[in-house]
């Protein structure tokens, strides 16, 4: 079975994509699975935490897209920071010129992420590609490469609001590149259900998800400081130690239960 691939999307920022992508990669490690992680933001921030101190001139996504370099995934892919682990690593300024670059290039620019990888899927059970906050090449580029994305919002206004647009987005990637992309669900991050604002967004996001036939992942991950401590520091939630167990179950929960087999 080749590995399934996920886009981790939302066009804004602060959401929690890089953070949801760390703690689902831990939870596939653990469950045995052979993950690579893709860092498609070039912020690179996914790349800090889980490439073990990638240098800034190792190459990368950036080599892999760009018309000028011919460099594959397999090249270009680091060990992660625990076994089992591989990441596609983004460093410096580099992912931001060939975004640039795709945005002039031809016919088959949607299609080079998808391309590449096909290159590696046999060799894993699971693939995560931690999108930038925006809807631009690099993004559509993963929407095009992924079998399923995981939408990932708080539940808040501005992240309810901007739902549509996304969805709008993978409509048009569905109708032009990539027809079999399925979402996976709505994933509600740092959620804060004794809030009026927090139990309000969730019902609206919930009754957006309804509408597509789509579910939302179960349960909401809550607003609690081991989730991006634990990032930060580079450990699991299961390594983090403390009160953390339950959170790290939230992740196993959600691996479980997404979508997978090709």
């Amino acid at each position: 079975m080749t590995a399934t691939i996920f886009a981790l999307c939302n066009q804004k920022g602060g959401v929690g994509k890089t953070t949801t992508t760390f703690h689902l990669a831990r939870a596939a490690v653990l469950a045995g699975m052979r993950v690579l992680v893709v860092d498609a933001d070039p912020q690179g921030n996914v790349t800090t935490v889980l490439g073990g101190g990638v240098d800034e001139d190792q190459a990368g996504l950036a080599d892999a897209l760009s018309d000028r370099s011919t460099a594959t995934l397999e090249e270009v892919s680091v060990n992660g920071i625990w076994d089992g682990l591989n990441v596609v690593p983004t460093t410096g300024e580099t992912l931001g010129v060939v975004r640039d670059e795709l945005v002039l290039a031809g016919a088959g620019r949607e299609s080079r992420l998808k391309n590449a990888l096909e290159a590696v899927r046999e060799d894993y059970d699971l693939i995560l590609i931690d999108c930038a906050p925006s809807l631009d090449q690099l993004t559509i580029n993963s929407l095009t490469a992924a079998d399923s994305v995981v939408i990932i919002t708080h539940s808040k206004l501005f992240s309810a609001n901007g739902i549509s647009k996304l969805l709008s987005t993978i409509d048009l990637v569905r109708a032009h590149y990539n027809a079999g992309l399925k979402i996976a669900g709505f994933m509600v991050n740092q959620h804060e259900a004794r809030t009026l604002g927090g139990a309000h967004w969730a019902g609206q996001i919930g009754e957006a998800a309804e509408a597509r036939g789509v579910p939302v992942l179960e349960p909401p991950v809550p607003k609690r400081a081991p989730i991006s401590d634990s990032m930060e520091a580079a450990l699991g939630l299961d390594e983090w130690g403390g009160d953390a167990d339950d959170l790290a179950a939230i992740y196993a929960g959600y691996i479980r239960t997404l979508p997978k087999g090709n």
